[in-house]
């Protein structure tokens, strides 16, 4: 090739762009940005009105499960008394939705409940809680005996245990044998409540029970549904428990859907799916005749302990507001503060690119389409997934750790991009863990990249417990794919466009990247295919593993065909920036072209080396 051709046909580098175009990809990139968020969220809030009310005052429930704990109560304490008042206040709103509420205990001040629900008119499925301590046994069903005696009005009927058998903690006989004896000492009719498949395993119950009750959470099935076939599956259910018990009343006892948490495959937690479900279950229901007790009225907090952020959000009603979710009338929206979200979003993507200008501007040298792109995906995937990752942070910490790994998950997932971008635009590659635990003349020399640094090496730790947590603890632990993600592309994009000179002593990244993609691979094949949420948090362990360690994931994207050009050619630029330029291999410059051949070898240096 002569070299009178143009500098960037004989480089095989993109050409910059100069005057007009220089300012017109920022803005262009910019303005795509922008759009690009606003999109993401008038798709994610967008509303669902559904056929028929969830929850209305004109047609009130047939019966919805009430438990009265609110944040820091918990039954697991039994020296905790919710007072009259709490109790008196929460059966007073929901006799306004339903026509009876059901209880599982008669501890903690649930004694109350019969004389508080005969003074608004709402009747009362009485639940005793059984468990392995008979004495204790003895005594909650002695005060049960007495509440249904006394009255008689309010309480319609009596649980007496409810999934004793499905935790193992009593054998069936013992059972049957409480059974016979409550049902000896009172007129009110008594059931016993468990999962449908307990039931027909053990038919001989039906014996001792004045009708069945079971319980139908289509999430927890062994084979999870899709909320959209959870009602006709319950439906199907109740008609083979039906036939399995003929002459037999049977109650749907619990049937319900979260409202936030992890996907079960393809089961879906969301506040949709939730009021998509309970509206055709009970649409289903009066039809066919269907008596349904809905799970539940209000989440409970104290249950993140056992069940993570799903056990906590059954609730038609929020538990800490106590206002309900599904208003009448109005349409149901995932994310009810989608506004604020979006702004906040706009925000932060203004940001990213208000730090990349800034930086550029005190630099005053210009940069190629490469880095902008990479700012506007930054800032793309920061202005859409802060609002969500902020609402994780918020529902999904549990306990001290679960607050300091939600919390500096979210932190990173703002300072990353930021600190990211500053990086791109001055040509910093990322320190490595040697370089910032090493002698201090080691550290990096200015400050943005030692901030860098100490925050990149702060979350990758954090990312390989919360990676660990998912492999070795999954069952109630959240999928963190927001934050994650906020934080992997940033630090992704410095690692593909500024390679550090050399990538020896990174055993400590190449460890955690291994890690990281052994966790990403355990959470595909434990999860399935179908569930998005565990396949998003694969493949940000992924590329947070490929930040941290990208020479061998660069010589495997370098080699795919497929390519995106850019990146090919920023990749053909790092190769260059570490390799002698073939000069052997063009022909003598011609005089005149002197001038020429010092811009060959000026562009042939890489500014990210820098």
């Amino acid at each position: 090739m002569s070299l009178d051709a143009p500098a960037a046909l004989r480089t095989g580098l993109p050409a910059r762009p100069t005057g007009a175009s220089r300012k017109s990809v920022p803005l262009a990139l910019f303005l795509v940005s922008m759009s690009m968020i606003v999109a993401a969220w008038y798709w994610l809030a967008s509303p669902v009105l559904l056929d028929h009310a969830l929850i209305d005052p004109a047609k009130k429930l047939d019966c919805v499960s009430y438990a009265p704990f609110r944040s820091g109560q918990t039954p697991w304490n039994s020296n905790i008394i919710i007072s009259p008042e709490q109790i008196a206040e929460d059966i007073s709103q929901l006799a306004g939705i339903s026509n009876c509420i059901r209880t599982y205990s008669v501890e903690n001040g649930l004694d109350k409940v019969p004389q508080l629900a005969s003074k608004v008119g709402i009747k009362v499925i009485l639940g005793i809680w059984l468990g392995r301590d008979r004495v204790k046994n003895a005594t909650l069903i002695d005060t049960a005996v007495s509440l249904a005696k006394d009255y008689q009005g309010t309480v319609t009927s009596v649980v007496v245990g409810s999934e004793v058998l499905l935790r193992g903690e009593m054998t069936v006989a013992d059972l049957r044998e409480i059974l016979r004896s409550v049902r000896s000492r009172i007129t009110t009719p008594i059931t016993y409540a468990d999962s449908w498949d307990y039931w027909l395993r053990y038919r001989e119950m039906a014996a001792d029970v004045d009708f069945v009750t079971v319980h139908m959470l289509p999430f927890w099935e062994d084979e999870p549904i899709r909320a959209e076939n959870a009602a006709a599956h319950v439906i199907d259910i109740y008609h083979k428990v039906a036939q399995a018990f003929p002459g037999k009343e049977i109650l749907i006892g619990e049937a319900g859907w979260p409202s936030k948490g992890r996907m079960r495959e393809v089961s879906l937690p969301s506040r949709i799916n939730q009021a998509r479900f309970v509206s055709e279950l009970l649409d289903r229901a009066e039809r066919e005749k269907i008596r349904v007790n809905v799970f539940e009225a209000y989440d409970e907090s104290w249950k993140r302990q056992w069940e993570g952020t799903v056990g906590a959000h059954w609730g038609l009603l929020d538990g800490d507001s106590r206002q309900i979710k599904h208003a009448h009338g109005a349409a149901v929206s995932n994310y009810p503060f989608w506004k604020l979200q979006l702004g906040a979003g706009l925000a932060f993507g203004i940001c990213v690119f208000a730090v990349a200008l800034l930086t550029l501007w005190r630099r005053r040298v210009a940069t190629g389409l490469a880095p902008w792109l990479a700012v506007s995906a930054c800032a793309t995937t920061g202005g859409i997934l802060l609002g969500l990752g902020a609402e994780k942070a918020f529902y999904e910490n549990y306990g001290v750790a679960g607050l300091l790994n939600q919390g500096w998950l979210l932190t990173a997932a703002i300072a990353l991009p930021l600190l990211c971008v500053n990086a791109l635009m001055a040509g910093r590659p990322l320190p490595s863990l040697r370089e910032l635990l090493g002698p201090r003349q080691g550290w990096p020399s200015s400050l943005p990249a030692l901030v860098l640094g100490v925050v990149l090496m702060v979350t990758t730790l954090i990312t390989v417990e919360v990676a660990l947590g998912l492999v070795f603890d999954p069952r109630s632990r959240d999928f963190p794919f927001a934050s994650v993600t906020m934080a992997a592309v940033p630090v992704w994009t410095v690692a593909l466009l500024c390679r550090r000179k050399s990538d020896d002593g990174v055993t400590a990244e190449a460890v955690f990247a291994g890690l990281l993609a052994a966790a990403a691979l355990f959470l595909v094949f434990n999860e399935g295919v179908h569930n998005w949420q565990s396949l998003w948090t694969a493949a940000a362990f992924v590329l947070f593993g490929a930040a941290l360690w990208p020479p061998r994931f660069v010589a495997v994207w370098s080699a795919h065909s497929n390519m995106p050009f850019v990146f090919r050619k920023t990749l053909r630029k790092q190769e260059l920036a570490v390799q002698p330029v073939a000069v052997a291999s063009l022909p003598p410059p011609k005089p005149q072209a002197a001038t020429a051949g010092g811009f060959v070898a000026a562009t042939s240096k890489v500014e990210c080396d820098k």
